[in-house]
């Protein structure tokens, strides 16, 4: 591993890569400091925009987009109190607060170096712990894969937003989705009803722009304009942060960002509830929690340290095991797949200067996070009043040019209107399709693991399983704790902060 981390070292230090990183960087802010747009929707709308270019380019390109996402939610949160991402619902607690106080720069500020700061720290744990687990990922069978998927699946359900039984059902929908085209034991084909474009399966892009772009796009065309902006409130020429004001919130970050990078590492959790597990330790912790909501400084650093923090801990499972952390990592996976890399313990293996290289990028970028975030936070706050009527259309253009320019095929087109229907509905009747996703993409692996362990186990499942496999049963034993665990925290902090539909 250690070889591997000093060759991506060299592979990582391009030009071309740092732009378009930069690029990344900059069209991910843009679509966070738009109320109603979010990352997710930005990822998919521009995957297709990573098939062209090299792995090493185009999935910085998209790890750009993911971290400027994220901040650049924080920017409406903050100066009008509409959370460009989930990810930033906490921020509104203060943010709003100290804007109305004339410190709505020292607010962006303080989130900015808050975000870079988590998200740096996360990213360099990351580089570290992952070759570690890739060994552990390296030495398991068949067996024990198919049980941590199980785990991991069953513990996205459980996370996702909603009632619980609600992802499970999209779970089994997804799992049922992953079922048509080829068994991948005996390469026959099942479920494809003789139309010949989907033997090989749903294609895995227009599915991913379908469900989390296009909904996205019809609610927006649904909604009327929400009230008149402040644009007052948009004049960020305030004072700007002190250094003792960033040294008073220092150890608030450090508290978030192992908060974040610990969230990041469980499949299904993301930024929202990392976001309100650091606010609420802030808050626990602050000698003054009477100021928390009334516009504390520390309020808006605890929130985005801990939701920039999940970013770079994310792709450990996805990595070392094939299992994406959240909904934005899907879309890293879609990139993944079409350049021919298919993430987890083989990748490592076979593609370890590549996986450490694109690491190393996603360190360097958060040194090209900060200068853009700062220099570029006046004009990002105007974005906030570019009228939606404008953008979406355009945007629906670009989702349907996106699914048709990989493979030029009508049929894709049809499957992006498809789940994009799929997508509309479920979220109008409060599905979060994140699970049914995540079944898909992790539904061939888990029947290929299973088929090999009935294979390896010569009709003895329970003895084989049980008996000669206890890290296995482990496992299986610790599945209904592991997720009643998980459920319920989930839960309570999405009810404690009024998003849990």
């Amino acid at each position: 591993m250690w070889d591997f981390f000093i060759e991506g070292i060299g592979l990582a230090l391009r030009l071309d890569t740092f732009a378009m990183m930069s690029i990344g960087l900059l069209l991910g802010m843009f679509v966070g400091a738009l109320p109603g747009f979010t990352t997710v929707m930005a990822m998919a709308i521009l995957l297709p925009l990573s098939f062209f270019v090299e792995p090493l380019i185009g999935i910085p390109f998209l790890l750009g987009v993911y971290k400027g996402g994220i901040y650049g939610g924080s920017i409406p949160a903050i100066l009008v109190s509409m959370p460009g991402t989930g990810a930033a619902v906490a921020t509104t607690f203060d943010g709003p607060a100290l804007t109305k106080k004339g410190h709505g720069r020292k607010a962006l500020e303080i989130a900015l170096f808050a975000s870079v700061s988590g998200d740096l720290t996360s990213d360099i744990f990351t580089i570290i712990f992952i070759g570690p687990i890739a060994i552990i990922a390296l030495m398991m069978g068949p067996p024990e894969l198919a049980a941590i998927l199980l785990l991991s699946l069953i513990i996205i359900s459980a996370t996702s937003s909603g009632v619980f039984v609600k992802g499970l059902l999209m779970l089994a929908v997804g799992l049922l989705f992953s079922l048509v085209g080829q068994d991948p034991i005996g390469a026959l084909s099942r479920f494809t009803f003789d139309i010949f474009q989907i033997r090989a399966g749903i294609p895995l892009l227009p599915m991913l722009i379908g469900v989390f772009a296009l909904p996205e796009i019809f609610i927006g065309i649904e909604k009327k304009a929400s009230g008149l902006i402040n644009k007052d409130a948009l004049n960020v020429r305030g004072e700007r942060l002190t250094f003792a004001e960033f040294k008073n919130s220092f150890r608030t970050i450090v508290r978030s960002t192992m908060i974040g990078t610990s969230i990041g590492m469980i499949p299904g959790v993301g930024q929202v509830v990392a976001a309100f597990m650091g606010y609420a330790a802030a808050k626990n912790a602050s000698s003054h929690p009477e100021t928390f909501g009334k516009g504390e400084l520390e309020g808006v650093a605890a929130a985005e340290a801990a939701n920039n923090a999940v970013n770079g801990p994310t792709l450990v499972p996805l990595l070392t095991l094939g299992i994406p952390g959240d909904n934005l990592t899907v879309i890293l996976v879609g990139a993944f797949i079409a350049q021919g890399l298919r993430p987890g313990p083989q990748l490592m293996e076979e593609q370890g200067a590549l996986v450490f290289a694109i690491l190393v990028a996603m360190v360097c970028a958060n040194i090209l996070f900060l200068f853009i975030g700062y220099f570029c936070i006046p004009v990002f706050a105007k974005v906030v009043t570019i009228r939606k009527s404008i953008l979406l259309p355009l945007t629906l253009v670009f989702a349907f040019a996106g699914s048709w320019v990989f493979r030029s095929d009508p049929f894709d087109l049809a499957v992006l209107v498809f789940f994009g229907a799929f997508g509309y509905l479920a979220k109008k009747l409060h599905f979060d399709v994140t699970p049914m996703v995540m079944g898909f993409i992790l539904g061939p692996i888990m029947e290929y693991s299973f088929g090999q362990t009935v294979t390896l186990a010569q009709g003895d499942m329970l003895g084989y399983m049980f008996i000669e496999r206890p890290v296995t049963a482990g496992i299986f034993a610790l599945t209904p704790f592991i997720t009643y665990f998980m459920w319920r925290r989930s839960k309570r902090m999405r009810k404690q902060y009024g998003v849990e539909e």
